[in-house]
């Protein structure tokens, strides 16, 4: 007799734990279902795009500008032709291979671009370094296991340097991380 009215119990209990359940009720969250699902799927597909877009413009980012290797550095130098100091180079990266154009000094890079932290940088984020007695006086851009490419100064050209070299480890300012959307809209000329 305790087994049936156990059983009792259970189909009662599962009977009121759904009383607003109606054919209506199922009937709608049956066509809402397939619908959301496939909202769903779309905005996958929409982020998948977005984020292989911006793992291509950071790779492009990084190989193009290890086809500046040896360019020499020059001050005031935005160009291939001319030669590159750091902003410039940096600049002139961003802008071949993402169409973005950043501001020209090292300090003003520093204040366009989001802040992350060191154990975030990806290829492609910009690190910046006090190497003239003033915060983010210098820029590179971070290439991956704790190397960064830049225009170091007069006399040197375009080159790879470690992070983990005491000199830029003492002198490391920060890092941060161009959100091309935010640059897109500030910049009404990008395509």
């Amino acid at each position: 007799m305790s087994r049936w009215f156990l059983i009792l119990l259970l189909v009662c209990s599962g009977a009121q734990a759904a009383p607003d359940a109606t054919p209506a009720a199922d009937m709608d969250g049956s066509v809402q279902q397939p619908r959301l699902l496939s909202q769903f799927v779309e905005i996958r597909q929409n982020m998948s795009v977005q984020a292989h877009g911006v793992v291509d413009r950071t790779s492009d980012l990084v190989v193009t500008a290890m086809g500046f290797l040896g360019v020499p550095y020059r001050r005031g130098g935005t160009s291939a032709e001319t030669g590159f100091d750091c902003s410039g180079f940096v600049r002139a990266m961003y802008e071949k291979t993402a169409g973005l154009l950043l501001p020209r000094r090292a300090d003003q890079q520093a204040a366009f671009a989001e802040k992350i932290d060191k154990k975030d940088l990806q290829p492609g984020d910009l690190v910046f370094f006090n190497t003239m007695r003033r915060a983010f006086s210098h820029v590179g851009i971070y290439v991956g296991d704790g190397k960064f490419i830049h225009s170091p100064r007069s006399g040197s050209e375009v080159r790879v340097e470690d992070m983990q070299h005491s000199y830029w480890k003492r002198r490391f300012d920060g890092a941060r991380r161009v959100n091309t959307a935010t640059a897109e809209a500030q910049n009404p000329a990008v395509n």
